[in-house]
């Protein structure tokens, strides 16, 4: 590559890391356009810290990475206690400052990273730079659900659906196919791309339907263990719900959400199949077995637009398990990307050859053989954070996401 060559390809880098930084703090920012005070430092859930805190912690985590770590600055914000991870328990992150003293935060922050960036060593920090958009991509969808948590908790009256026909089911052919992503804006447990061998197997063609999901509550199936594994029934005594979580205005052929990891596993029971791994999930969404390669996405390898699957709260809810039919896998799946995360019945852990980045509490830490592994992104999913590689992992227990389900045989 000549000097030229290279010059302009770093111009484009800087203009592209510039676009997406402004684009995701634009999205973040609309979370907030109707949030009062009490809204903001308000903890909904013990798993979750107050959304004005993960406002915070985004400018914090910018500050530490880019203006500390690469630009060699001196943070003297008296918000770096406030908004460090592992600083404050969560129950104790509700004694916030304004949103419009945090908002100035932000700007303070990303006015000097911006500043840095037009001198930034990218052919060292590229990758830092992607993995910081999709940190806030990610905060940025904790902080809606947490707004929905709050809704939710408001008060609704619960749904009664018409149930629905069984799920169709694809037949997956054996065979090897390549998993993970090594590409730039991977992240650290995407990582590295590894070939896996699987059987042949049958998966949904599309997310368990809430109107599917009826005729296992209409069978009782909250009240009969034989549905639940052990630890699933104990955590069912314990939680004492009757129903998935966001049951409010949903439709009968819409994606099932807010359920725990044993609700979803005690549905695959109930219909005599069980959750797929998160193998067999990548697979179907990604190998296109045609051309022996794998896709970023399940249509191609570009994000286009709207139109391929719900995201990035263009249509800010659950949509119809079929409404995007652009957006198919190759082997004729749906929704394998947006709308509702999807269980899986992998627990999280690295894939071999594992090097953690770019510290070891971003993923590492939680192989603990407590967290099982959600793929496939939401309908508040940030594209930056969007692809069929991409992991996310919870507790079993954890309903509060926007977490649905397909099941396999």
């Amino acid at each position: 590559m000549s000097n030229r060559v290279a010059h302009s390809h770093i111009i484009d880098q800087r203009q592209q890391l510039k676009q997406a930084l402004q684009q995701c703090r634009q999205s973040t920012l609309a979370l907030f356009q109707t949030v009062d005070y009490d809204t903001f430092c308000r903890q909904a859930h013990p798993e979750f810290s107050p959304i004005g805190w993960h406002l915070g912690h985004i400018a914090y985590t910018e500050a530490l990475w880019i203006l500390e770590h690469c630009a060699k600055k001196t943070r003297n914000s008296e918000f770096g206690r406030l908004f460090i991870a592992d600083g404050l328990p969560k129950a104790d992150r509700q004694n916030l400052p304004t949103l419009t003293e945090v908002q100035h935060y932000l700007d303070s922050v990303r006015s000097q990273v911006l500043d840095y960036l037009e001198i930034a060593d990218l052919n060292q920090q590229e990758r830092l730079w992607h993995w910081l958009i999709q940190h806030e991509s990610q905060h940025s969808e904790t902080i809606a659900f947490v707004l929905e948590l709050l809704k939710v908790q408001s008060g609704y009256s619960v749904q009664d659906l018409p149930s629905a026909q069984p799920s169709e089911m694809i037949e997956i052919p054996a065979g090897y196919f390549e998993m993970g992503n090594d590409a730039i804006d991977a992240m650290d447990n995407e990582r590295p791309v590894h070939r896996v061998y699987l059987d042949t197997y049958w998966i949904d063609r599309y997310p368990t339907t809430c109107g599917q999901y009826q005729e296992f509550i209409n069978a009782s199936g909250y009240q009969n263990p034989q549905w639940w594994s052990d630890a699933g029934w104990e955590w069912l005594q314990q939680a004492q719900v009757t129903h998935p979580l966001y049951w409010q205005n949903v439709t009968s052929d819409s994606p099932v959400c807010g359920v725990s990891w044993y609700e979803a596993e005690a549905y695959a029971r109930f219909v005599g199949k069980r959750l797929p791994t998160e193998a067999e999930w990548e697979k179907a969404a990604s190998w296109d077995a045609n051309h022996e390669r794998r896709r970023t996405y399940p249509w191609g390898d570009v994000l286009l637009g709207d139109h391929q699957c719900n995201h990035n709260c263009t249509v800010s809810k659950t949509t119809p398990v079929d409404a995007y039919p652009d957006g198919q896998s190759p082997y004729g799946c749906y929704d394998m990307l947006g709308n509702v995360w999807e269980w899986t019945a992998s627990l999280f852990q690295g894939y071999p050859g594992f090097t953690y980045y770019p510290y070891i509490g971003y993923s590492q830490v939680y192989f603990d053989a407590q967290h099982y592994v959600l793929r496939g992104g939401s309908w508040v999913t940030r594209p930056w954070a969007l692809r069929c590689s991409f992991r996310n992992w919870y507790h079993p227990h954890i309903r509060q996401i926007f977490a649905g389900f397909r099941c396999v045989k």
